[in-house]
């Protein structure tokens, strides 16, 4: 009786100790923020648009097209300056410096851009960004 109730013991502080582990994993987060980064400098509308939580890519994608930007846009430069975990790890706050022009102006802004990643299903997605050249697009 005694083996049985430490055998029930060690498997309920076994399984709550398991459930209090993140599930997030902030390691593969770097990859999706640089990628994200990567695939908007290069005009790769379409796989960057992977990266965005799926409730708002469509949102994203118009306003690419409203505003022409994938003729009109060029990022020159960006730079993630900052990686925050909140929320237990299941979110992360990155702030990076975009560097871009929009014809018909000739010159280059800069802004700091703060972007919200959740982690979902098992992967980090982009949730939310202020400032730089998408600004409004992921409100």
């Amino acid at each position: 009786m005694n083996r049985l109730l430490a055998v029930l013991l060690v498997l309920t502080l076994g399984g709550a100790c398991a459930h209090t582990q993140k599930k997030s994993d902030p390691q593969s987060l770097r990859p999706v923020v640089e990628n994200f980064h990567k695939r908007v400098r290069w005009k790769d509308y379409r796989f960057a648009a992977r990266y965005i939580v799926p409730e708002r890519r469509q949102d994203f994608e118009r306003a690419l097209r409203e505003r022409k930007d994938e003729r009109d846009l060029d990022i020159t430069d960006y730079e993630i300056e900052e990686v925050q975990f909140v929320e237990e790890g299941e979110r992360a706050i990155v702030t990076s410096r975009f560097k871009w022009t929009r014809l018909p102006s000739m010159t280059e802004q800069s802004d700091i851009v703060t972007s919200e990643f959740v982690y979902r299903e098992g992967t980090w997605l982009l949730e939310k960004q202020q400032g730089g050249p998408f600004d409004g697009d992921l409100p």
